[in-house]
């Protein structure tokens, strides 16, 4: 392998039938960023636009033959971990990232789908917590998500975001991403948390329901950018400009009665991130993307 051959990154997450989140939201992302994506499943979801139906969890054993098989044959530069299901399962992805010794690892902590179905046990929620969430580069926690893994009350206020990362980062986390899309902040506000301090990340927020594979969307996003060699800062701004343009090509993207995902690829990266469509209210806003990083604010 030469140096000029393709970035390779590896999404260990759950499949969804619809194609607008999990594993399919990886790969078209991989894709669309220029990278090669290889793929663990971990569970398969019975769901569309407007729920999950069913799910399947895949073997424990079987989860880490798969990522044990990519390892053997496949230079990975970067690792993304979406839905894990179980705790035998991120014993298994444990076991399984031994096989890949300083590869960074981008942990979307995914516990409920964008439809409000739950997608992770409980009993699991304390390995994810004290075992997974140390062995990550990034952690890219919603709202919810964080105040799980805190144990604390949601809380969608922005005086609260920036607390909340630090003490994730606290609890082990090496760098934190806490994304904001659901926060009451008048922008898209995510607050990113390194050992340098933190920053604020902001876009223009987008008046919109269709969300459906965002939160992985961001996450692959930010892997593809990490395997292509980029710094986690740079890796983490381009794919908040990403996520955003994603957003409003959602606004005409075809099929699904309840959220949208993101559209076809050409859509988004020949389109939507040169040409946002007319229509969503802060179209232009957004080609500008987000908007320089500035030191947040300390909150309680």
């Amino acid at each position: 392998m030469t140096d000029t051959m393709t970035a390779i990154a590896l999404t260990i997450a759950g499949s969804d039938s619809s194609g607008g989140a999990g594993i399919q939201a990886d790969l078209k992302t991989f894709s669309a960023l220029g990278v090669y994506g290889a793929s663990a499943i971990t569970a398969l979801t019975a769901q569309n636009t407007q729920g999950v139906d069913d799910v399947m969890v895949v073997p424990p054993e079987f989860v880490l033959a798969q990522m044990r098989s990519v390892a053997n044959d496949l230079r990975v530069s970067a690792i993304k971990i979406g839905m894990l299901g179980t705790g035998d399962i991120i014993e298994a992805v444990l076991e399984g990232l031994d096989a890949f010794p300083s590869v960074p690892v981008v942990l979307d902590p995914v516990m409920v789908s964008t439809s409000g179905d739950p997608l992770l046990d409980e009993n699991a929620l304390d390995l994810l917590r004290t075992k997974l969430l140390p062995r990550a580069d990034l952690i890219t926690p919603n709202l919810k998500e964080a105040a799980a893994l805190l144990g604390e009350p949601d809380e969608s206020r922005e005086k609260w975001m920036e607390g909340r990362a630090e003490r994730l980062r606290e609890m082990g986390a090496r760098s934190v991403l806490l994304t904001g899309g659901e926060s009451m902040a008048e922008t898209a506000l995510d607050i990113f948390v390194t050992g340098e301090g933190a920053q604020r990340i902001e876009a223009p927020r987008v008046m919109t329901e269709n969300t459906h594979g965002t939160g992985c969307t961001l996450s692959s996003a930010i892997a593809a950018e990490l395997a292509k060699g980029e710094t986690l800062d740079k890796a983490v701004k381009i794919a908040k400009l990403y996520v955003t343009a994603a957003i409003i090509a959602a606004e005409r993207a075809c099929g699904g009665q309840g959220q949208r995902p993101r559209p076809p690829l050409p859509c988004i990266v020949g389109d939507a991130v040169s040409r946002p469509s007319p229509g969503p209210r802060l179209s232009r806003a957004a080609r500008r993307g987000p908007r320089p990083s500035t030191p947040a604010h300390r909150q309680a």
